[in-house]
Formats: C-alpha cells, structure tokens, sequence
C-alpha cells in the first residue's frame, strides 16, 4: 500500500484529502510545524504533499524563508518520493482555455511565489515532481481555518448580509472538493508526474454558480448589480490531465454538489 504525507492540519485541503484517502491508501497527516521533528521519516514515503502556507508567502513578495514547500522538499534526499505541489490558475492571465504550456502571466504576490516555487522544485526534484494548477474550490470551509476569502466565502459572507450580486456574463473555472480528492487519487494511482491543471475545463458562470448555491435559501435577498466589469473571467484547459486519468469531471456533476452543499448550509 502506497504512503502519503499530507502536510497541513488546519486548512480545507488538507484534512479533505486526508478523510477521504485514508480510504485507500496509508496516510500520515502532520502539521507543519512538526515537519522538522519528521526529518528523518519522510523518505519512507511514496508521496509528500504541502496543503499548509505562510500568511507572508500570499501577501509578500518571495522569500525563502517563508516558502513551506521548499522547506519540506530540502528534506527529501532520495529518488524514490514524488512531491506533489499544489499550484494556482493564478499563474496565468484570466482567459478561457489556458494550457499548461500557456503563457504565464502572475498577478499577485502569491501567484508569482507560487510560480518561483514550481521552479524552484523542478530544479531540485526534476522528474519526481507533480505540479498542480488547481481552479477555484468548492466546499464547506466551516470546521477549517480559512487563510484568504475565495468566491465561496465571499457568496456565502454575502447572503448572511442580505445581497446577492449580480455578475453578469462573468464566468471562472471551479471544482468541488470531492472531484478535487477524487482526481488526487486518480494522479496516485496513475503516478503521474508533470504540470497538470486541476479543473472542470468549462466556463461556469457566477450567477449560474449563485442560484445553485442559493437554492434551498429561504430569506429574502437584494439583488445587487456590479457596475464594474468583471474582468477575472477563466477556465483552464483539463484535457492532458483528464486523457489519462478518465473519470467523469462535469457541469451537471458539481451543480448537484452545489444543490446538496445548499441544503447543508441553509435547510
């Protein structure tokens, strides 16, 4: 049986994959505070995987000191482990149908440390790397520390006040934290290596996405329209990541996740 070591005990991410992988595989889950008293122990692992970050690295410009995933991969000293790195979309400008072998366009601090860390570890780990550029996720955040607000955050943040916005034609890129586990497993199982982006490789639309969310809400919102142009409209191209891994990945899908993370949350 394959072993894991999932780094990161507070976060969504990470306690996700951690219940549902336990399942199938051996799993270690630690914190990352305790990844240097586990020095010695990571080697004994198939893969290692960081879901933990420093507030400074999303905020801040680079540094190593504040790179967790540099960190933990200075600890692996065999060929044998592949880290997996957990990556952003936002590594590339805001259009539809971008490729892994895209242009790179980094925004924000935190996508241009995401991008110094992808290749910081393809020179270190070469071909024992699996780089993920994940989409937007979906999924109740309520039981995890929540380091930065995501749509979901802010849509549910929203309701809570009353409002719903209107956002037009905007559309982004999203996957449910149960597709995002169940692709995770696929990649183990298939030990794929490479750059792969992680998402359901369509436009959702936002008010689309919002009605979803909203169904079984019962309270009377105001509608809001945004004067301002959404201009952070995206999807990213799945097909090099879905050609091997074969699994059904749809629309339909995670709007039934949306409907049944709507009765959770207000039935």
């Amino acid at each position: 049986m394959k072993k894991i070591l999932i780094v990161g005990k507070r976060g969504f991410i990470g306690n996700s994959l951690n219940r549902y992988l336990k399942k199938f595989y051996h799993i270690k889950h630690i914190s990352f505070k305790n990844i240097k008293n586990f020095k010695k122990k990571v080697n004994e692992f198939n893969y290692v995987v960081n879901t933990s970050i420093n507030k400074n690295y999303i905020n801040n410009k680079y540094n190593e000191k504040i790179d967790n995933d540099l960190t933990i991969s200075n600890l692996i000293n065999n060929k044998k482990t592949i880290y997996i790195f957990i990556s952003t979309r936002k590594v590339y400008p805001s259009k539809a149908n971008s490729k892994e072998n895209s242009k790179l366009s980094p925004k924000s601090n935190y996508s241009k440390n995401k991008l110094i860390t992808e290749r910081k570890l393809s020179i270190k780990l070469k071909d024992n790397l699996t780089i993920l550029r994940v989409s937007n996720i979906i999924g109740d955040k309520s039981l995890s520390k929540n380091i930065h607000k995501t749509f979901i955050d802010i849509f549910f943040e929203n309701i809570k006040n009353g409002i719903n916005v209107d956002n037009g034609n905007a559309f982004k890129d999203f996957l449910s934290i149960n597709k995002f586990c169940q692709i995770f497993k696929c990649i183990l199982k298939k030990n794929l290596v490479g750059v792969y982006n992680v998402s359901i490789g369509q436009k959702v639309y936002l008010n689309d996405l919002v009605n979803w969310l909203n169904k079984f809400n019962k309270r009377k919102i105001k509608k809001i329209k945004i004067i301002k142009k959404n201009k952070d409209s995206f999807y990213l191209n799945n097909r090099k990541l879905m050609s091997k891994i074969k699994i059904k990945n749809s629309l339909e899908e995670l709007k039934q996740y949306c409907y049944s993370l709507s009765k959770n949350k207000f039935s």
